[in-house]
């Protein structure tokens, strides 16, 4: 961190910081708004690391400072409580550096966005349509007590109160950079409930997590899309309402096929279904990014690959290992009622070890 190249680089982040800051109160910038959001965000981005910095400088100060007084104190007593501050201060300069490190490594762009969840019953027939649907309930869990918000905006009903496909929108602070983890291939070894003879079988649902385009991410052409309309339905193909609410777009040039049926206005579900083709149309070209970091980091696996096994979930001794990092907590009740966000942070501390090393801060 005493690298006169870090430090050069934080005096240039802190320059530009205070240069945006007055830039966000002129009236012609505030007057154009497209300008106006994105000089905002850059400022919000950049002032953990201008205060990570002011406090990294005053303790550099105060460790000088105090050096100094040990050059001319001879009170016996004054000089040991000068070591004792010395010693407090330089472990708060690691810490500092630590965190600095991490604040000045690239930041995954798409990490604020809002986010698509998607989860496909996989192999294992009824149990896997099951344990679909406990993966929803449990992500469903923990979204409440991250304050975020879930709307389910496509449903396709299983057996036993479990989904073959189930397809949600996301919407909260940073919702893409902690969901983001849980996309691959989740493994459940249990009794199921249909299983007569009580033995243990494997099977599986896949998760993918998108981040939400933003309007201007994606122009979309109205003669490219095709709208068809139809009757909501529920479990076992039962109308829930006799007028058509129910939208599918279908986007010609790619293929892309999305369907609303969550709202009762059609208008409400074209819009929910407009927003839900521009991010797969985006994530085209985002899954490019996906699959070379995929590539690169362990903690990451690619939207594209379904086939990845992530995390398993094991019943009968109540632990869930994620594979990725090799990490197990022995804890299943808690972890299915939403209490994930242990292994999440594991990860994060493993992607940001390997994000490190490959900045070489």
């Amino acid at each position: 961190m005493n690298d006169n190249k870090i430090i050069t680089r934080l005096e240039g982040i802190k320059q530009k910081f205070e240069e945006i800051g007055q830039q966000i109160t002129d009236p012609d910038i505030i007057g154009d708004m497209k300008r106006f959001v994105a000089l905002n965000k850059e400022y919000h981005e950049l002032e953990p690391v201008v205060a990570a910095f002011d406090k990294y400088k005053l303790v550099i100060a105060n460790i000088e400072s105090s050096k100094k007084l040990l050059e001319t104190e001879k009170d016996d007593e004054m000089r040991e409580m000068a070591f004792a501050e010395i010693e407090k201060l330089e472990k708060k300069q690691i810490t500092l550096e630590e965190e600095i490190k991490i604040l000045l490594i690239p930041k995954d762009p798409q990490d604020d966005r809002n986010a698509i969840l998607e989860i496909r019953a996989g192999t294992g027939g009824t149990e896997a349509s099951i344990f679909a649907g406990d993966l929803l309930r449990m992500y469903t869990r923990f979204l409440e007590t991250q304050g975020w918000k879930i709307e389910i905006t496509n449903v396709s009903e299983g057996t036993i109160n479990g989904f073959k496909e189930v397809v949600a929108k996301v919407t909260g602070h940073g919702v893409y950079g902690i969901l983001k983890y849980e996309s691959g291939v989740h493994r459940v070894q249990r009794i199921p409930q249909t299983e007569a003879r009580g033995r243990i079988h494997t099977s599986a649902a896949s998760v993918a997590v998108l981040p939400e385009a933003e309007e201007f991410d994606v122009e979309l052409n109205e003669k490219d899309i095709r709208k068809d309309t139809f009757c909501s339905s529920g479990p076992g193909g039962q109308s829930v309402n006799t007028t058509y609410s129910a939208v599918r777009l279908t986007h010609i040039p790619t293929g892309i096929v999305v369907q609303c049926q969550d709202e009762k206005s059609q208008l409400k579900n074209y819009a929910i279904a407009l927003a839900e083709l521009r991010t797969r149309i985006y994530n085209m070209e985002y899954q490019k990014y996906i699959d070379e970091i995929a590539g690169k980091r362990k903690t990451m696996v690619s939207t594209g690959d379904r086939s990845a096994k992530i995390r398993t979930y094991n019943y009968p001794q109540s632990r869930v290992t994620d594979h990725r990092i090799n990490y197990t907590i022995y804890n299943l009740p808690a972890f299915m009622d939403g209490d994930i966000s242990e292994i999440i942070e594991q990860l994060q501390i493993a992607e940001n070890a390997e994000r490190l090393k490959e900045s070489e801060l």
